[in-house]
């Protein structure tokens, strides 16, 4: 279905979602008001209330536009299967990149986890849950082409990969300046050590017989 929103009211949606991703980054998800949010996009509250109803369904609203561009920065890193080493590089590279871009937000959600721990859970779950996914059924496929160890555990294995990743991002954007690495060499180091570890041994070579 098409959509039949005039050109100005589709401006101010964007606006209310991008002052929401300010206000919310800054404030905090509980903290932040329909007031401040209101003001940073320079329209007022009523107008907030019409485009989205509530406070909860604006979240909701910016949530799923964090999550389609997370989705969108990685559609043209889909693992082929072709190349263990190269699709993980690529994929590592670009979710480091979405991590670096949803800073803020990042950072808010695992601030909100102290206060309010089971919302904060499903928010970064949701959040989470479409690229832990995408890697999880490549890793099965790479499992059943002999190039991934069979008895790996793909979940917890996507989730330290993942991890790895989240936590050079929080140390860079914290004390970046006193790492004497680049971020691009930490990138290769993860996937160096990711590989190392769910990398299938290849079978030894039984030694000719001689005639």
């Amino acid at each position: 279905m098409l959509s039949t929103a005039s050109p100005d009211a589709n401006l101010t949606h964007r606006r209310l979602l991008d002052a929401a991703f300010r206000v919310c980054a800054k404030r905090g998800l509980h903290a932040a008001t329909t007031r401040e949010i209101a003001d940073a996009a320079r329209v007022n509250e009523v107008t907030l209330f019409r485009h989205f109803g509530s406070k909860e369904k604006l979240i909701a609203a910016l949530l799923e536009r964090s999550v389609a561009a997370q989705a969108e920065s990685l559609s043209d890193a889909e693992p082929d299967a072709n190349d263990l080493s190269r699709d993980l590089e690529r994929y590592a590279r670009r979710f480091n990149q979405m991590l670096f871009e949803h800073e803020p937000l990042i950072r808010t959600l695992i601030g909100e986890a102290r206060r309010q721990p089971e919302a904060a859970r499903q928010v970064i779950s949701d959040a989470a849950k479409p690229m832990r996914q995408r890697l999880i059924d490549y890793l099965r496929a790479a499992q059943k082409a002999g190039s991934v160890r069979r008895d790996l555990k793909l979940a917890p294995a996507v989730d330290a990969f993942t991890g790895m990743l989240l936590a050079g991002m929080l140390r860079r954007t914290s004390v970046g300046k006193s790492l004497d690495y680049s971020q691009d060499v930490f990138v290769a180091s993860v996937v160096e050590l990711f590989l190392r570890g769910i990398t299938a041994s290849k079978p030894a070579r039984k030694p000719s017989r001689r005639k």
